[in-house]
């Protein structure tokens, strides 16, 4: 066999299939679509679920793909082994109802030993114990020798999760030598040893697991085949382990090239090279699909994966943001395969450098709070790895990964029941999304026919009562009164959807009417929620359809201001904005986009300026259908992460904006009338939101300005408005005086109050300690005392408690010559607050800290005296 790279690799493989009339689909994006059962996508046949169970048509009934795939139940142990890895590739080809065992094994062999040419007696296959008809075939069709063909049990050779589909598998092994097995004469697939690797695996999808231990034959058989691209490249590459294929080989020389190591020659800087390869891979593929880091979800696990290798960086002595170096390599060895790459590439390397310059501003304190509460061995309590993450961004899994070096555990119990606590204060906090009263209560239309949408030109369209639902459960006629759903065949009410209210109206008849209030839709069915307020409805009534067009025009208002307002956007601060999000009603727009830091004034007024120059010119909006690859020669910007089909929808303001889109726009940009820019705001780390107004929404907004400007104006008897800006001004500088002088005043009293403190203080040791409870103090003048002792004494510590309004706050500070004698002002203040049942810490010259039980303050301040004899041996 001839050695392959594993990008011909991949291109061999569907190539072939496709000779085998499979339609080639690209990678499905890692976030899965409609699926809440998966966090990321982590097989080829995940994202084509829905094609399996029929409740979706595939586009064809024999598709291949290679899938980009995500797997972290192992994260902690991805380095120290050179098996283990995040990302990966998933060769597939796919039958559904088509082909069955007979052609997927004859593929399979044929692929492997015509095509690749891989030796013919290297091979194994395995089929299911029981699975006659799949040894029959590797035995009399294909010719393998029976002593080559295993036969493994159920946990090996049958697929199934639950109920529903399943059925046995048909595995290839590839015999890498008895280098790597176990000696045993009786060595063969199915062994624990090394020898014999899986490149294969057909699932023959051919049962219903009925729950009660018995099976049924479904009527339409299925072929899921699975191939990992990378373990395939390296039996052709004839190598170790992933780690050793040419294009990750490639990403771990970028690594050795920035830290100066050398792969191989130290096995504890492996294991970071391997960690900083595999995570830059995953981080690299997760951006592109539009994952940005955060705190929940798979926001949370690319955070992870990239604070994981910034801290791996560490480890090899790399001092300086280098993450940005490392997907510039992951996008050269892959963007031939996946165009995405290169397309996302500024938006991939603002997120990393955002995110490593993050954790680059906290991971030397966490660091250093890490040796500080791990010296003296043991398990580290939940309250110290919650407060790492809390406060210095060290995932819990990183915590334990450095905790592992040194033989310890954690209390994961209790961070997580801390963890716990945060999510519920989080969901309290939030108020239920508007939509949440318009949902469908579980029904299913699944056997109504898909509705035609007519709304792109039509207000009234006539149609026919296809089903109503009133209470939560299907009926035949809906009565005066009543709240409930009606579907249609034909509608022209827009159903909310890619960030577009639904839109409001009636529907009526002679003798009836039912006011829709909002419409959704589920799958192809369009829902309208509302109330019938006159006559009875019953399912087959012909009926008329009329949309509120007076709201449907603010909407079309504000959808091409959105479209405006993202080109606006990338042309400002560059192309390295996406829309992470959009809400387009008759009120307003609100859009999110990924973009790194808050807009200047002068930003904003640039980005206003486009989208009113825009509407000023009065451009053309062509809003129509066509085939995808014409939409993509037109440049039309597509939504992170979404799928679509091979005929697109493109709206196009002429060169001004061009962006695939199944909204409802206006036909000229001048309908729009103004745009004004409400707000601009942070939503999530590297994700900023604008909301806007538009039309008569900007002449409201811009009375109701008016009307807080006389306000004022009169408030501080200014003759006019034009005298406020002056008023206001001498009002501002007349405050800061006052402010002067009162810190004065504060810091001459506080002076005195110090000195009197001074007067009370300890020796210990030949250090001054200077202790104090004081009442009234806040947070931020015990702060100011701390550091004045510490400055005005070379060898002082200095521990006040502040007790402000029923809340106890702590400070201690350290001089450098008192530090050197072994005190700590982080553990200082992290003891004296846990006697008040608070925490906190911080460096050895300064710390902060809060307390829950103001009684307990002056118990608190005792204590110093001992903590401080205790830290330098006295």
């Amino acid at each position: 066999m001839k050695w392959t790279s594993l990008n011909e690799l991949r291109e061999k493989y569907l190539s072939f299939f496709e000779s085998k009339g499979h339609l080639r689909l690209g990678s499905f994006s890692l976030v899965p679509n409609n699926d809440k059962s998966l966090l990321l996508i982590n097989s080829g046949m995940a994202p084509m679920k829905k094609y399996f169970t029929g409740e979706v048509t595939p586009p064809r009934n024999r598709v291949t793909t290679c899938q980009k795939c995500i797997r972290t139940p192992d994260l902690e142990r991805v380095g120290h082994t050179a098996r283990h890895g995040t990302y990966f590739e998933m060769l597939g080809n796919f039958s559904f109802g088509d082909y069955f065992k007979n052609e997927a094994i004859q593929w399979a062999w044929e692929f492997l030993t015509v095509t690749l040419e891989i030796p013919k007696d290297l091979l194994w296959p395995s089929v299911y114990e029981e699975d006659d008809e799949a040894y029959a075939i590797w035995r009399d069709k294909i010719g393998v020798d029976e002593s080559h063909i295993v036969r493994l049990g159920k946990e090996d050779n049958f697929w199934e999760h639950g109920t529903g589909p399943c059925g046995p598998c048909s595995e290839i092994y590839f015999d890498r030598g008895e280098k790597y097995g176990c000696g045993s004469k009786d060595c063969k697939p199915g062994c624990e040893c090394d020898r014999y690797m899986e490149i294969w695996n057909n699932v023959f999808s051919q049962f219903n697991n009925m729950g009660d231990g018995t099976y049924t034959e479904l009527e339409h058989k299925n072929i899921d085949t699975g191939m990992g691209l990378e373990r395939l490249a390296c039996v052709m590459q004839d190598v170790d382990n992933m780690f050793e294929v040419d294009t990750i080989r490639n990403i771990i020389d970028t690594v050795c090239a920035i830290s100066g190591k050398t792969y191989g020659k130290d096995a504890k800087n492996d294991i970071s090279i391997r960690a900083i390869t595999d995570h830059s891979r995953a981080a690299t593929f997760m951006i592109s699909d539009g994952i940005m880091p955060s705190n929940e979800g798979r926001g949370y696990v690319l955070r992870r994966l990239i604070r994981r290798a910034a801290r791996h960086g560490k480890m090899l002595g790399i001092n300086r943001p280098f993450l940005v170096e490392m997907c510039e390599a992951v996008i050269k060895e892959n963007k031939g395969a996946y165009t995405e790459l290169d397309e996302k590439e500024t938006l991939i390397k603002k997120v990393l450098a955002t995110e490593e310059a993050a954790f680059g501003k906290t991971i030397d304190q966490g660091l250093a709070i890490i040796a500080d509460i791990t010296k003296d061995g043991g398990v580290v309590s939940g309250e110290d790895a919650f407060r790492l993450y809390d406060t210095y961004g060290f995932p819990l899994d990183l915590t334990k990964d450095i905790l592992a070096e040194k033989n310890m555990t954690v209390d994961e119990e209790t961070f997580n029941a801390l963890m716990q606590q945060q999510r519920q204060k989080a969901r309290e906090g939030r108020k239920a999304a508007d939509a949440e009263s318009w949902k469908s209560d579980g029904i299913s239309f699944d056997n109504v026919a898909e509705t035609v949408f007519t709304g792109y030109t039509d207000e009234v369209t006539r149609g026919t009562v296809k089903a109503i639902a009133v209470d939560g459960e299907k009926v035949d006629a809906i009565s005066e009164g009543s709240r409930g759903i009606i579907v249609l065949d034909t509608t022209c009410f827009y159903a909310e959807s890619g960030g577009q209210v639904g839109d409001t109206g009636i529907i009526e008849t002679e003798n009836g009417c039912f006011v829709v209030e909002n419409t959704t839709k589920n799958g192809g069915v369009f829902m309208h929620f509302g109330t019938q307020e006159k006559g009875i409805f019953t399912v087959e009534d012909e009926v008329t359809a009329v949309i509120d067009n007076a709201r449907r025009n603010a909407i079309r208002r504000n959808h091409t201001a959105a479209h405006l307002l993202q080109a606006g956007l990338r042309k400002v601060l560059g192309t390295h904005v996406e829309q992470a999000g959009q809400l387009v009603n008759e009120k307003a727009v609100r859009f999110d986009f990924t973009h790194f830091s808050a807009l200047t004034k002068d930003e904003i007024d640039e980005v206003e300026a486009f989208v009113n120059g825009a509407i000023l010119s009065g451009i053309e909006v062509d809003n129509r259908e066509m085939p995808i690859d014409e939409a993509k020669k037109l440049g039309a910007m597509a939504l992170f992460g979404e799928k679509y089909g091979d005929v697109v929808r493109v709206v196009a303001a002429a060169d001004t904006s061009v962006e695939l889109c199944g909204g409802t726009h206006v036909s000229n940009t001048a309908k729009i009338g103004l745009f004004h820019i409400i707000s601009e705001s942070g939503i999530a780390a590297g994700v900023r939101r604008i909301e806007a107004v538009t039309g008569v929404n900007v002449l409201d907004t811009l009375i109701h300005y008016k009307d807080i400007i006389d306000n004022a104006a009169a408030a501080q008897k200014c003759a006019n408005f034009e005298e406020l800006a002056i008023r206001t001004a001498a009002l501002v500088s007349e405050s800061k005086e006052k402010d002067k002088k009162i810190a004065a005043l504060e810091a001459k009293l506080a002076g005195g109050k110090l000195d009197d403190i001074m007067k009370s203080a300890e020796n210990i040791g030949g250090v001054t300690v200077v202790k104090a409870v004081l009442d009234g103090a806040s947070s931020e003048e015990i702060r100011s005392m701390a550091e004045k002792v510490k400055g005005d004494n070379p060898l002082a510590v200095a521990v006040f408690a502040g007790v402000n309004e029923g809340k106890l706050s702590f400070a201690a500070a350290c001089s450098a010559d008192a530090v050197k004698k072994g005190t700590n002002a982080g553990q200082i203040v992290r003891a004296v607050a846990e006697i008040a049942g608070g925490k906190g810490g911080g460096r050895p010259d300064f710390a902060m800290a809060g307390g829950k039980d103001v009684a307990l303050a002056g118990k608190a301040i005792d204590a110093v005296t001992d903590i401080v004899k205790n830290q330098i041996g006295e």
